[in-house]
């Protein structure tokens, strides 16, 4: 029976990073939320709910619930708004209604997200100090469907430079010109120690102002609605841009050759999102895809995994790599950080954090002592 020798897979990523030639992206999930102590998507859905004012609109927003996910609600209750007028209803509520509830959940999600003092920070310091200290000759690019402001407040306790689409501080607007810059071309404007840091489901802090999406200095106040999520409906095109231009972004650098993406936190419950990982992985074959799972490997995942190579993906008991799946042979000795309890531990976002941070600190004292 074979095994999966945690060890030398820690040390070939250990290598595999050091490489600064590679294009490396880093996709998050709700699990970095989780490990910093922020509600996760089902999480938050339940906090949400419990949390609107009324019954009326808790029992509303429950209805919508039904069958669908909390970003699926939000999308229907914007068509609801935009398809009536007057006192039309569907699903009991008239446009103005649907509207209100919208807001409301809205505020609730950025009630729920905000960060407090006693906010576990740890994970995303130290993934901060990673990306600050890579120093690729192609930008870190980290994609991320989570709507709090962790990484923003984590970059920014680290005085990491890091660039989001949006151009201004109070009421920043979004530059679809800079976003779409090819990584590493000679016209791209920003600097490659720049990090990019793209949020494809938007984020507490993003507004709709006049017909487009601004990024305010902190969470939108009370009576607006936060962009998070967009809206299908079609007619309101420029409030889909943001989302429409990142998600391109994604697909691009996804399909730049010889990328080694990280993935963490993610539960591979959006198919088009995850239709653009897969394809990417089949396409690109000197590429890599590196998946954490933290809990059981999802079905949807280990059935590509089985059959593109370049698409690992690890748990606490057991890993796919090359295609092949197995259990992980436990060390003679436990590794802090590496694995804890009879398990890997970097499938713990706090765990491949503070993996990532002390690589990349042991790459600078070699360098210094070379010099």
């Amino acid at each position: 029976m074979s095994e999966h020798d945690p060890l030398r897979f820690a040390s070939d990523l250990s290598a595999k990073l050091a490489t600064r030639s590679r294009h490396v992206c880093a996709f998050l999930g709700a699990g970095v939320a989780r490990a910093c102590g922020l509600p996760d998507i089902a999480q938050l859905q339940q906090r949400v709910l419990s949390g609107l004012k009324s019954k009326e609109q808790s029992d509303a927003f429950a209805r919508q619930l039904e069958g669908r996910n909390l970003e699926q609600a939000l999308s229907r209750l914007r068509r609801i708004a935009a398809l009536l007028t007057g006192d039309q209803l569907i699903d009991d509520l008239t446009s103005k209604q649907a509207t209100a509830l919208d807001n409301a959940v809205c505020q609730a999600i950025v009630s729920e997200l905000n960060i407090k003092a006693d906010t576990n920070l740890v994970p995303v310091d130290r993934f901060a100090a990673w990306a600050g200290r890579a120093r690729y000759r192609l930008p870190v690019e980290i994609f991320t469907v989570n709507y709090d402001l962790l990484l923003e407040t984590a970059l920014e306790r680290r005085r990491v430079p890091y660039f989001d689409g949006f151009v201004g501080t109070l009421r920043a607007s979004f530059h679809t010109d800079l976003v779409e810059g090819a990584t590493g071309a000679d016209q791209e404007c920003m600097p490659a120690f720049f990090v990019r840091l793209w949020k494809l489901h938007g984020s507490v802090n993003w507004a709709w102002e006049d017909q487009q999406i601004m990024r305010l200095g902190q969470p939108v106040n009370e009576g607006l609605a936060a962009a998070i999520y967009p809206s299908d409906t079609k007619y309101e095109e420029s409030r889909r841009v943001p989302f429409v231009v990142l998600q391109d972004r994604l697909r691009r650098s996804l399909q730049q050759s010889e990328t080694m993406v990280i993935i963490a936190g993610y539960s591979f419950s959006d198919e088009h999102l995850n239709e653009l990982l897969f394809d990417a992985a089949a396409r690109r074959e000197r590429s890599e895809f590196l998946t954490f799972c933290h809990s059981n490997i999802p079905d949807v995942l280990s059935s590509r995994a089985l059959t593109t190579p370049n698409l690992q993906v690890v748990s606490g008991d057991e890993a796919i790599l090359g295609g092949i799946r197995a259990q992980w042979k436990a060390p003679s000795e436990p590794v802090p950080n590496l694995w804890e309890d009879g398990k890997l531990a970097l499938c713990d976002f706090q765990n491949l954090a503070a993996y990532l941070a002390r690589s990349t600190a042991r790459e600078a004292e070699g360098e210094a002592n070379v010099a």
